[in-house]
């Protein structure tokens, strides 16, 4: 039992970790899905990993959305609710970081 428990201990600092591929965010998910010209796998890249950095999970989905119909957008932006307008200030927040990290301005 001893050696066993030794055995599985040192495999875990001897072995390698196997690699898993990076999921995309579902803000660089809906980018990449976009039909913007400007799309580029890498500035959606930057775009998601901004998102990553700035917005919850859920926050991101509900953003990604906006891509989808940005009438949603729309309507967020001018709702009365302050669930509404805290998740906007949000999402202004990460869309001008993303702004100056992701286009260098």
């Amino acid at each position: 039992m001893k050696k066993t428990l030794i055995a599985a201990t040192l495999s875990a600092f001897i072995i390698p970790a196997i690699p898993t591929p990076a999921s995309a965010s579902a803000i660089e998910t809906a980018c990449l899905r976009s039909d913007r010209a400007q799309a580029t796998r890498s500035l959606c890249r930057c775009i998601g990993s901004v998102a990553n950095e700035t917005l919850t999970r859920a926050e991101q989905r509900r953003a990604a959305a906006f891509f989808r119909d940005p009438q949603l957008a729309q309507d967020v932006r001018m709702s009365k609710s302050d669930r509404d307008n805290a998740f906007w200030a949000r999402y202004r927040a990460f869309g001008d970081r993303a702004e100056q990290f992701c286009t260098g301005r």
